[in-house]
């Protein structure tokens, strides 16, 4: 069985959109997508500095944007129906695993998650917050230390990491007395995301998703909330997004999900690379590939017809 899955704020990097550009179709579809985000994408994605990009206002619609992109290569006109088992996104990415399913178009979707980014940024600019990785260690460990530190643990990813965010005074005393053998890691986000710092987030983030055309899930699409599949009608489906600015990213459970489901292969959208890595720990026996440029496109497409809704005997 295929998963395509899709990456979260901090997987941007400088000009990482410029070879997908090269694909004439791509960059005319990535003047739609501009529009429909009210965000100048091709500059972000070509030119922007690192510091441009890490506003949570560019750099969510840049990220799903660049998923969608990508999609289209990856499907190569085919449905995603025809193809996919089951999908899922890590934070933002679920806005895009959303297109994937079929419970939006990627207009639609881009247009929520510009007004789901300018939400968070604006929640974010009432308090200097952030959020670092938290890499090894024991799990009960870690997630006492980020208590212990004042901060909340954001992203439990599984694998040995864990994400803890909340002000830059709690982040630098987790840094100063880390959990034993873990290492904290800064991120290049502006916002303590998927923690109660996010609440005034809620309302406008909530009225954008209200007022936004959803259908019910074409294929299975799990949840960060639980890893658990999303409801069957669209809207249910909106609001668990919403609900999930405030609540934790459970990519362990999605991972375990995905076991459970029988994925035996994975592609990641650009920008791609840490679900992947993910997986490799905590997917055992799952074959991965990564679409950052337009090279890796055929071991996706090598990938995609030998696991295509394949099951498990």
């Amino acid at each position: 069985m295929l998963a395509i899955v899709c990456p979260g704020q901090g997987s941007q990097t400088p000009g990482f959109l410029a070879p997908w550009l090269e694909l004439p179709s791509l960059a005319e579809r990535l003047g739609e997508l501009s529009r429909a985000a009210g965000v100048d994408l091709l500059a972000h994605g070509t030119t922007s500095d690192a510091d441009t990009i890490r506003d949570t206002a560019v750099a969510q619609p840049l990220i799903v944007s660049a998923s969608l992109l990508t999609l289209e290569a990856v499907l190569d006109g085919r449905p995603a129906t025809e193809l996919v088992g089951v999908t899922a996104g890590h934070s933002v990415g679920e806005l895009a695993a959303a297109v994937v399913a079929g419970v939006l178009d990627g207009p639609r979707a881009v247009t929520l998650v510009g007004a789901r980014a300018r939400a968070m940024a604006d929640a974010a600019a009432r308090v200097p917050t952030g959020m670092s990785a938290v890499v090894g260690g024991d799990m009960s460990d870690v997630l006492a230390a980020i208590e212990s530190a004042g901060a909340h643990p954001a992203n439990v990813n599984g694998g040995g990491q864990v994400v803890a965010a909340g002000t830059l005074e709690a982040l630098a005393s987790l840094a100063d007395t880390p959990p034993a053998r873990a290492r904290v890691i800064p991120l290049q986000v502006a916002g303590a995301f998927h923690t109660p710092f996010m609440e005034p987030a809620l309302e406008p983030f909530g009225a954008a998703a209200a007022a936004t055309d959803a259908a019910e899930p074409a294929l299975p699409w799990l949840s960060d909330l639980d890893g658990r599949a999303m409801p069957a009608d669209g809207r249910a489906a909106l609001d668990r997004l919403v609900q999930q600015v405030v609540a934790p990213v459970r990519w362990d459970l999605v991972c375990e999900g995905l076991v459970e489901l029988g994925v035996t292969g994975l592609v990641e959208l650009a920008p791609a690379g840490v679900l992947t890595g993910l997986a490799r720990r905590t997917l055992p026996g799952v074959e991965t590939v990564a679409v950052k440029t337009p090279d890796d496109l055929l071991a996706a497409h090598d990938l995609i017809t030998r696991h295509a809704h394949k099951e498990i005997a």
